[in-house]
């Protein structure tokens, strides 16, 4: 499993590394869930009707790899809208969030990671807004081209909103974790969204429990090119980087 690629028009590096990893784990793994943050931005299903040569890229890259393992995509915070049209285009299966996963390794809990971050009250009262069924039909209403540059000012504003925000802030809240684990009554959780990959071992109610966290994928970093995935098999998770897996 893999998320947070930010898949877009720039990142032709990112890109490539993602297409291949896309085709060598559909010949290797059982199934290939993708828990979010896949592309930067997704405005909705339409993105496919006249898709850029990059999307175009992707679009076939997720097809051919549906066509030999089972692919689910999970909603990130950048691409909560996609829908039923895309994963039927590409014939992948729509992952929930969060989502308990039975593995040969276990039981796990997935989600992209965003809902843990409850430090953060200006994002998750965004969250709240934009996952709103009444908000998302009324944006989709606008023509394709506005919501495009609505994602553009919204990334603009999230990134200038980073920067002054403690970092602490933007990392998920322990009692948010322990909450969600006693809900789907498990004790591992793995997660994306904060770019902070890593184990974290930690005890609950008297049970030693985990918390695995995916890396942020970008090849076309100068400075630090980095990206990985989590595979599960019946001796549990391991982290695979892909600068050393290539």
């Amino acid at each position: 499993m893999a998320s947070d690629m930010h898949l877009g028009p720039d990142g032709p590096a990112t890109r490539e590394a993602f297409l291949a990893f896309l085709h060598a784990a559909s010949e290797s793994a059982s199934a290939l869930l993708l828990p979010g943050d896949i592309f930067d931005a997704w405005v909705g299903d339409d993105e496919i009707d006249a898709p850029a040569p990059w999307l175009q890229e992707v679009l076939a890259g997720l097809q051919a790899a549906a066509g030999r393992t089972p692919v689910y995509l999970g909603p990130g915070n950048r691409d909560f809208l996609m829908g039923d049209r895309l994963a039927a285009a590409t014939g992948t299966h729509r992952l929930a969030d969060p989502v308990v996963i039975r593995t040969d390794g276990g039981t796990f809990l997935l989600a992209h990671g965003d809902e843990f971050c409850t430090d953060d009250v200006a994002y998750q009262q965004f969250r709240a807004m934009v996952r709103n069924p009444q908000w998302q039909a009324e944006f989709l209403t606008q023509p394709l081209a506005a919501r495009q540059a609505v994602a553009r000012q919204m990334r603009e504003r999230s990134m200038a909103e980073k920067s002054r925000k403690a970092a602490d802030i933007m990392d998920v809240n322990p009692q948010a974790v322990e909450q969600a684990l006693r809900s789907h009554g498990v004790t591992r959780l793995i997660h994306g969204h904060t770019h902070r990959p890593g184990r974290q071992v930690f005890e609950m109610d008297g049970q030693r429990c985990e918390r695995w966290v995916l890396p942020d994928w970008d090849l076309d970093d100068p400075a630090e090119p980095r990206g990985g995935w989590l595979a599960i098999d019946q001796d549990g998770p391991a982290y695979h980087d892909i600068a050393l897996d290539d």
